[in-house]
């Protein structure tokens, strides 16, 4: 699998380097036991939890807030990856075996290589609109000493749609379709291109494994697709980041100038919300994406490494093996969400145990659309249209 981009093209090396284009990359223990370990039971967690998460926001919440909307289709993108892990495992296991041209390489190479990294953006884009739907619901129901400086900036019209759940629903299926729209069709063209070059996989008259530096690591165009992906996704995380600090200043102003406990409790439940999803979002996305340049430097940089002639391993091995130990942390993310969803979503924590249990509490199956009620005047503020008290885990 190209864990390096989706666009798979040959490494163009330079000629004075010709030794590189002959050696092998070298799998350690970390690709041949741990990734596909990993990537196992990635499968046996992710696979039904978020199939569980999915139908608990599908069929048990009755009524579905922009954040329930986000997150549904967060679980869509999640249970397709969850699909792919198997054969991700395999690839690892047996990819320093496989040809290139064999049916299962390019099932890997051409399959489930998009679905991953579609993803990896899905679920980027789909956080930040989160940040902002809670941005725009947390400075619209909550009092403050003054109001927020955005709500002068931008027009009210911009924070009355960002908290309809229909609103949700139009921005998910247009992330979808930007999403898969500039993926797939990149893909199509590697594959096209590398079955108009004729025997491509072959080298030196034997067969190339799927495992090898063209697959890992790429050439200069990969290197050049890579570039707007990692500016895009610095922007989008720079966006969720000022889209959390924002609210959590004004939770801050809230939670001085309230006299009603409830709210302060509300509020203080949001603010650890915030805290403990942007904490996840940090560790499992933001260390590839740190990651990705320095790697693109050191292939630009290849002439200038440790190569000893006797030696036939790649010289950038090692870098590619802890290239994709990053990958790998960036899709267990797809496991923890329902874990997230539980701890931090009473709602959702409440409906997930109630299915469970095989309880039914309603004689349409469908609960109903409160589990705290509402203790007073400023709570009911909170929970009207913002789900705040029953479905919100930003």
């Amino acid at each position: 699998m190209s864990l390096n981009d989706p666009v798979c093209d040959q490494m163009e090396s330079a000629p004075d380097n010709a030794s590189l284009s002959s050696s092998v990359l070298c799998p350690t223990a970390a690709t041949l036991f741990f990734l596909p370990s990993a990537y196992t039971l990635l499968f046996l967690t992710a696979l039904p939890g978020n199939a569980l998460s999915l139908w608990v926001f599908l069929r048990c919440i009755a009524t579905l807030s922009p954040v329930h909307v986000y997150l549904s289709h967060l679980s869509i993108s999640n249970l397709m990856l969850a699909l792919t892990t198997p054969f991700l495992a395999a690839y690892f296991a047996r990819g320093s075996v496989w040809t290139q041209s064999g049916f299962l390489c390019q099932l890997v190479l051409h399959g489930i290589t998009p679905v991953f990294y579609v993803n990896i953006n899905i679920s980027m884009m789909i956080l930040t609109w989160v940040a902002l739907s809670r941005f725009a619901a947390l400075i619209q129901h909550t009092h403050a000493s003054r109001p927020s400086v955005c709500t002068t900036l931008l027009p009210h019209g911009f924070f009355a749609r960002l908290t309809q759940a229909s609103f949700a629903s139009r921005v998910c299926a247009a992330v979808w379709l930007v999403t898969v729209g500039s993926t797939v069709p990149v893909t199509v063209y590697y594959s096209v291109n590398e079955a108009v070059s004729g025997d491509a996989a072959v080298k030196d008259g034997r067969a190339e494994v799927c495992y090898n530096p063209a697959v890992e690591i790429g050439g200069r165009r990969s290197a050049m697709l890579a570039v707007p992906v990692i500016t895009l996704f610095f922007v989008f995380y720079l966006l969720v980041l000022l889209s959390y600090v924002t609210v959590l200043r004004h939770i801050h102003r809230s939670r001085h100038s309230t006299r009603v406990k409830t709210s302060q409790r509300l509020l203080g439940r949001v603010l650890r919300n915030i805290v403990v999803i942007q904490v996840v979002l940090s560790a499992c996305l933001l260390p590839y994406h740190i990651f990705k340049p320095i790697f693109i430097s050191l292939v630009n940089d290849q002439r200038q490494l440790m190569y000893s002639p006797g030696n036939h391993c790649h010289p950038l091995s090692i870098f590619v093996e802890l290239k994709n130990c990053l990958l790998l942390l960036a899709a267990l993310r797809s496991a923890t969400d329902p874990l997230m969803y539980y701890l931090l979503d009473r709602t959702f924590r409440h409906q997930t145990l109630r299915l469970l249990r095989c309880h039914q509490n309603s004689p349409g199956g469908r609960p109903t659309s409160s589990v705290m009620g509402s203790d007073n005047q400023t709570a009911g503020h909170l929970e009207n249209g913002t789900d705040l008290t029953q479905g919100t885990v930003m």
